[in-house]
């Protein structure tokens, strides 16, 4: 027999996915002695054994992985031979740089499922099952390398049975990290809105079904943190919520048992239902179906519902149980940041939660759920959280540490640590104390984690934001990154692009380079940064700010811009404004006072949802644009509008002319076909400007670009005429993604530097 020795280090998603057990099955099917163990880079195999055997060990760990690993580098490299009389799982390393990609919460599997329903199993309706397939990583992750004494269920010790398991090759537990059962791992308290304990274990979970099941509201500890549930069926249920919440408008998103019964609340498609019954198990926006029991409140009056399946065991057994529809939100007062402390669970949801259903294992860090929705064929994260979070995006070259702190609404940050940008998950609108502090502790945790002190500050070019105040206070270098310009970059970035390339940033507003509020960019992208090319025809936003929360305002400037003050009072958009604010409104225009010039796309997308009669508040972000997609989306029309592009550069988009054409619509088109025409000429205008600018790759970004039916047209538009579009799916399109941009700007500053 030839006997060789090879070492093997493997970078990439390998630790807590069942890596090493994998890796171990094959040593004994290919005869091979060594050893694999967790390092902070990855994993580290050693294997020695019979030379003809080990290609086909080396092909098999690439084709046979587990489901939930990704290898993006395997070095191999013959080394002098040891003594190993077998082969074995060793201790972990903790050497070196730590590198290692964080592994992601994952939702029961198949097998943990027939257990947790198995009456002759251990782990029947035992509500913390899993094995080294499933169950919590992030969530309970306090260091690198993934191992048990790394994480929150340290505190457990195996009980005989779960020892043996966890020993045992042929187990699928053997070597989970997170195995546990009623005799030694976590257990359920009962606990009244006061903190006073009620009941414990099994009679908890009852208890907690019986709560649910008589219209109770309960603060439920979920896998990254708190959840307030309540019967989605039950309208005076939701609405005690509501009032309790102060959520007083904004869709709650549900969760059901199977995918059987989500079926029957909604139009799912196939990838729809992957989503739904994926590991990471996150929210999925649907089209919900008609005459549904779910109570108006739920919804109220959104086309669409936000549907998850039950991401824990735990989760499982109440769904299962109360067998109805149970809204679940986050467990959080109104504007404050996700709870994942017991302690404070009980103090700040008190008044909003009848009873709180805990747990002992405690979570490391708060990780709201995902929000997924498919837009044009391909699902889009809207909100990074449990099960995605954090994001991993491997570039060609390692670069120094360097952090990013995104924005101010839909905040994240990312860190770069070697070839890898990493985004954090979601910590929310930067407008409140709490929620800066989270921003605060999720930078010393994500550093804290991997090691790392960026010296190299990224931050958004408004200085009022909050993370740009806190980078720019910060030690270190610090460099601002222009708002529409890092959207851009974001979706380079998950597609590893290079310039040149022509980007739409389509979205709110941003601070320009010229001090005025952007918000319709179609930038240029170079090798020195971007040029300007074209935006649409700046207009007022009325009263600052207030203009985001009040569409009338905008939609009052349109009209103000066509006809002065010679408005026809039959506009239902006019009902909103009392006749002495409309007055105000006239002399702010004429006198410029609190009315900052924007080119914003969402502004204009709000006036349009006023002029319709569609939305004329928004109590929430984006209501009016939702609303009016939904609008748009009953209309199957391909017409548009006519507009106007001037030859200067940058280039204006005059709406003038689209609407002109739309107000003499509306006394003889429904709203329906009127919000899909405007959607049309909305993409018909980003065509027309990319073949001015003469450039094949397109891409897209911008919250104004989680709008499906916009999307849609414009994808289909532009590849028609030839482009190569590419648009957001693993980074949010939304400021939830500003970081990854912000990192990869400084990442291809870099690059240009070194070559």
């Amino acid at each position: 027999m030839t006997c060789r020795q090879l070492s093997i280090d493997i970078q990439g998603l390998v630790q807590g996915v069942g890596f090493r057990p994998f890796v171990y099955r094959l040593a004994q099917r290919f005869r091979q002695t060594g050893y694999v163990a967790n390092t902070n880079t990855g994993v580290r195999i050693v294997i020695q054994g019979e030379i003809t055997e080990q290609p086909l060990f080396l092909q098999a760990l690439q084709t046979e992985k587990p489901p939930a690993a990704l290898i993006q580098r395997c070095d191999i490299q013959e080394t002098a031979v040891d003594c190993f009389d077998r082969f074995s799982i060793a201790d972990s390393s903790d050497q070196g740089v730590v590198s290692a990609l964080v592994p992601h919460d994952q939702a029961p599997c198949a097998d943990c499922l027939a257990d947790l329903q198995n009456p002759a199993s251990r782990f029947y309706r035992y509500p913390f099952t899993s094995c080294s397939a499933c169950g919590p990583r992030y969530s309970i992750l306090s260091a690198l390398p993934f191992d048990r004494q790394t994480t929150t269920m340290a505190s457990f010790s195996l009980c005989p049975a779960c020892a043996q398991d966890y020993h045992n090759p042929a187990d699928r537990r053997f070597h989970a990290q997170t195995i546990s059962c009623p005799a030694c791992g976590p257990q359920l308290q009962w606990l009244s809105a006061s903190g006073q304990r009620l009941a414990s274990n099994a009679d908890s979970l009852q208890a907690a079904i019986n709560a649910l099941q008589a219209g109770q509201i309960i603060a439920l500890k979920g896998v990254g943190g708190f959840q307030l549930c309540v019967d989605a069926t039950d309208q005076a249920a939701v609405e005690r919520l509501r009032q309790r919440k102060q959520r007083w408008h904004k869709p709650l998103a549900l969760m059901v048992a199977d995918l059987a019964s989500a079926q029957q609340l909604c139009q799912i498609d196939e990838l729809q239902a992957r989503l739904l019954t994926s590991p990471q198990a996150p929210i999925v926006l649907l089209n919900a179906s008609r005459n549904t029991a779910i109570a108006k409140s739920v919804a109220q009056g959104s086309a669409w519902l936000g549907l998850m399946l039950p991401a824990s065991p735990l989760h499982h057994l109440l769904a299962k149980a109360v067998a109805r529809p149970l809204v679940i939100t986050s467990g959080n007062r109104h504007h404050q940041p996700l709870i994942s402390d017991d302690v404070q669970a009980i103090s700040d949801l008190a008044q909003v939660a009848d009873a709180f259903l805990l747990h002992n294992r405690e979570i490391t860090r708060p990780l709201d759920d995902a929000v997924v929705r498919v837009i044009a064929g391909q699902a889009t994260l809207l909100r990074n959280g449990r099960g995605y979070a954090p994001s991993l995006i491997q570039t060609a070259t390692a670069t120094e540490p360097a952090l990013a702190v995104g924005g101010h609404l839909h905040n994240s940050i990312a860190l770069q640590v070697g070839s890898t940008l990493i985004n954090s998950q979601h910590i929310g609108d930067l407008d409140n104390a709490g929620t800066q502090k989270q921003l605060v502790r999720t930078v010393s945790d994500l550093q804290g984690l991997y090691r790392q002190t960026a010296t190299m500050l990224i931050h958004d070019l408004h200085p009022d934001y909050f993370s740009s105040r806190w980078a720019v206070q910060s030690p270190g270098q610090h460099h601002p990154v222009q708002h529409h310009y890092a959207h851009i970059l974001s979706c380079m970035a998950e597609h590893q692009l290079r310039p040149p390339l022509l980007g739409f940033a389509w979205d709110g507003t941003g601070l320009g380079d010229d001090g005025h509020y952007w918000g319709s960019e179609a930038l240029l992208i170079h090798q020195q940064g971007y040029q300007r090319l074209a935006h649409l025809r700046p207009f007022a936003l009325l009263g600052g700010d207030k203009a985001a929360q009040q569409p009338f305002r905008s939609a009052f400037v349109l009209l103000s811009a066509l006809y002065g003050e010679q408005i026809n009072d039959d506009y239902p958009c006019l009902q909103q404004i009392p006749t002495e604010d409309r007055l105000l409104f006239q002399q702010m225009l004429k006198r410029k006072l609190n009315c900052p010039l924007t080119s914003s796309a969402g502004r204009l997308f709000d006036a349009i949802a006023s002029l319709l009669d569609i939305c004329h508040i928004n109590h929430y972000q984006g209501q009016a644009a939702m609303a009016l997609e939904q609008r748009a989306d009953q209309s199957d029309s391909t017409s548009q509008y006519p507009f106007a592009i001037s030859d200067s550069v940058p280039a204006l988009i005059d709406w003038q002319p689209m609407i002109c054409a739309l107000l003499a619509d509306l006394p003889q088109q429904s709203t329906a076909e009127i919000a899909a025409r405007f959607h049309n000429t909305l993409a018909a205008i980003i065509v027309e400007i990319a073949r001015r600018a003469g450039v094949k790759s397109v891409a897209l970004s911008g919250g104004c670009f989680q709008n499906a039916h916009l999307t849609g047209k414009a994808i289909k538009l532009l590849s028609q005429a030839g482009f190569i579009v590419y648009r957001h799916q693993h980074i949010p399109p939304n400021d939830g993604g500003l970081a990854v941009g912000q990192l990869y700007g400084h990442y291809l500053n870099q690059i240009v530097t070194i070559r």
